[in-house]
């Protein structure tokens, strides 16, 4: 986590820093597995981590391309869904996209004059009419989101080969040496 230094910057990158964080936690749960573990669904749940790693990205992207810069390619049909790999779709593919969204999520960010920024949210059932949202906010539902991904993650996987987080931490610290 960078050094909180800057007041201008210090709690936008601790906001970054969080997300980054719990995408870590969700692209670490993968770690290691094959195409066809990725796509397994061994617990009680529906999904699987390949299906969690797409959603988690296509969700990131809606969040800061299509709502809070109100761009039309950023947006998805809400009829869709955003968790079934489509016919083709890899996890190796939704990992890379993921880094991709990650990327631009922190250029779009850093880019804003501050936090304040505000855009309308779409019309949807589970939104007010006329609800508004800052970057800030939709920085923290994002940290709130992949956190809650992240764990659902650890679950699916602890069931698919009985490895924790905490295993998976220590195999990602071994690989980066």
């Amino acid at each position: 986590m960078p050094t909180l230094v800057n007041a201008e910057t210090g709690e936008r990158d601790a906001l970054l820093s969080f997300l980054a964080a719990q995408r870590g936690g969700l692209r670490r749960a993968v770690l290691g597995l094959t195409e066809e573990q990725a796509a397994a669904r061994p617990s009680a749940s529906a999904l699987s981590l390949a299906e969690l790693v797409k959603h988690a990205a296509v969700c990131e992207r809606e969040w800061i391309v299509g709502i809070l810069l109100g761009r039309e390619e950023g947006r998805r049909d809400y009829r869709e869904n955003s968790f079934a790999l489509a016919e083709g779709e890899t996890l190796a593919g939704w990992l890379e996209r993921y880094e991709e969204v990650a990327a631009e999520t922190e250029r779009i960010i850093g880019e804003l004059p501050d936090l304040e920024v505000d855009a309308p949210l779409p019309e949807a059932p589970w939104f007010p009419a006329g609800s508004r949202r800052t970057a800030r906010w939709v920085l923290l539902h994002l940290i709130e989101e992949a956190a809650r991904h992240a764990g659902h993650a650890d679950i699916i996987r602890e069931s698919l080969d009985g490895r924790t987080a905490f295993d998976l931490v220590r195999d990602e610290l071994a690989q980066a040496r």
